[in-house]
């Protein structure tokens, strides 16, 4: 082979020890996220959270070129690996993570062609989540600030898509009957048309996420024409200006959904003005932009004179 391309959910180290014919074949290992910055479910343990982490880094030991999504996906990896390896006992070998780092760099997921694409929306604000249907999107925070605008009497549509799986926090299906009557879609669109031809015709795409690395979907919305409103936290700091992002308090629910609803109540009194105004340019992650990057990073890598490991001692 000339090259193995692998994502972090793959036990690298294993695969190339258990395969020796692999063990000399160049490496690239693509980090979509790494569980030093993952959120923690309650009843994970911690003996398994060192498990992961220690799958993460012993994949990106085994790997010539490591490459994230996004700036805050490096520095939150690097930074975990150094705090993990702080509080090993002893036998830690010097300088591990100053060896990663020189192996690192960011290249985000690029979008496809037929995401880019004019905003069609009218009436009320069209608000839309397009995002898993699972508890690290926080979705009680999206919802309770839904209800503040509905107590309110604020006008709003609402588009819930996004994928879904066998469990679902409780919080979906009560939501599904207190904003019945804004609800435009509910559940997650098959056809990829469909859920382009919703994202066009929405207004602002909301997010509450504890977990995002890149913000795929968002960027997807964005690219559709809609307007982002973020947590000032993760991926989403390096990738809008401030005027699109919500103050932060990942410890105080109840101020984060203020400061959040306070914003959308903004957008829909001023809808009209909202969408004379323009949409931020992500015209950058088209894959047309990023295609020569990732052509470099394969190429580059197949004929790397880098180490294949890192050094014993």
């Amino acid at each position: 082979w000339d090259l193995i391309v692998a994502t972090s959910m793959v036990d690298l180290s294993t695969l190339r020890g258990l395969i020796p014919a692999l063990s000399q074949t160049p490496t690239l290992l693509y980090v979509h996220e790494n569980q030093f910055a993952y959120p923690i479910m309650q009843k994970q343990v911690q003996r398994d959270v060192f498990h992961n982490c220690m799958l993460n880094l012993y994949s990106a030991l085994s790997a010539q070129r490591v490459v994230f999504n996004s700036h805050y996906n490096r520095n939150t990896f690097l930074d975990g690996a150094r705090q993990m390896l702080k509080r090993m006992p002893d036998c830690v070998p010097a300088g591990v993570v100053d060896f990663l780092e020189q192996r690192c760099s960011v290249l985000p997921v690029p979008l496809e062609a037929d995401c880019y694409q004019e905003s069609r929306a009218e009436g009320p604000l069209r608000i839309v989540w397009n995002h898993r249907w699972e508890y690290d999107k926080a979705p009680e925070r999206f919802f309770d600030a839904l209800r503040l605008l509905q107590d309110e009497g604020v006008p709003f549509r609402l588009r819930m898509l996004g994928q879904r799986f066998q469990k679902i926090p409780k919080v979906f299906a009560e939501a599904e009957t207190q904003f019945r009557e804004h609800i435009d879609v509910w559940g997650f669109v098959e056809s990829k048309q469909a859920y382009l031809k919703e994202l066009a015709t929405a207004d602002v795409v909301v997010s509450t996420a504890l977990h995002e690395f890149q913000g795929l979907a968002v960027l997807e919305a964005v690219a559709s024409g809609c307007y982002p409103m973020l947590p000032d936290r993760l991926a989403y700091s390096e990738l809008f200006d401030k005027r699109w992002l919500y103050p932060s308090f990942p410890d105080e629910p109840e101020k984060e959904v203020q400061e959040l609803a306070k914003r959308l109540k903004r957008m829909a009194s001023g809808v009209e003005r909202l969408r004379s105004l323009p949409v931020p340019d992500v015209s950058g992650f088209s894959w047309e932009q990023k295609r020569d990057e990732y052509r470099n990073l394969l190429e580059e890598t197949a004929n790397s004179s880098l180490p294949l490991f890192f050094p014993p001692g």
